[in-house]
């Protein structure tokens, strides 16, 4: 389940599901309306756009639901299958012609077998990407921020903690809970 985080200025106000998050939010919206939460999605780091505009209901409708899985019926699955344009070597398309099941077949192997060997590094550069997201949003302006980034980059973590020890304790909390999400040992 995903999760995300609210932040005022420095102050962390909120932590958990979309819903959640948005409804706690909405509350302090209309108890302060010159607050500017900003919502993070808590695994990519991106901001997440909310509409406050009407009562708690009124945001918490608008907020984007997943969609329901799709009825299967009898038949082939529908594959979802994209035809696009592939420019390779001479040599590249006739080892992919002598393959079982022709080019098509084999390039969706190859791809297939790519990924599943590149999942582990590309959760990891994901998580940092959110790091590095955060960090900039929240702790830019911080004495130290230049620095700390640095020694997130070259996982010195007795540099990067006694960099971010100066920070708001919100912010340093929630940066360093995502470099330990990221695997590393900043």
């Amino acid at each position: 389940m995903s999760t995300y985080t609210a932040f005022i200025a420095t102050e962390r106000i909120a932590h958990g599901s979309l819903a959640a998050v948005a409804e706690r939010c909405k509350v302090r919206l209309d108890a302060d309306p010159h607050a500017t939460p900003i919502v993070y999605d808590d695994a990519t780091g991106r901001v997440v756009d909310i509409d406050y505009r009407g009562t708690v209901h009124d945001v918490l409708a608008r907020l984007p639901v997943a969609e329901p899985p799709a009825r299967r019926g009898p038949g082939r699955p529908k594959l979802g299958v994209v035809a696009r344009e592939v420019t390779l070597l001479p040599r590249h398309w006739e080892w992919l012609a002598a393959q079982p099941g022709g080019a098509s077949v084999a390039l969706r192997r190859l791809v297939e077998a790519a990924s599943r060997e590149g999942a582990p590094a590309d959760r990891v550069r994901a998580a940092r990407e959110a790091v590095d997201r955060v960090m900039l949003a929240l702790a830019g302006d911080l004495p130290g921020y230049e620095e700390a980034s640095r020694a997130f980059h070259r996982q010195d973590a007795a540099r990067f903690t006694a960099l971010t020890d100066a920070w708001p304790a919100d912010v340093r909390h929630y940066v360093r809970l995502l470099v330990s999400r990221a695997g590393d040992e900043t």
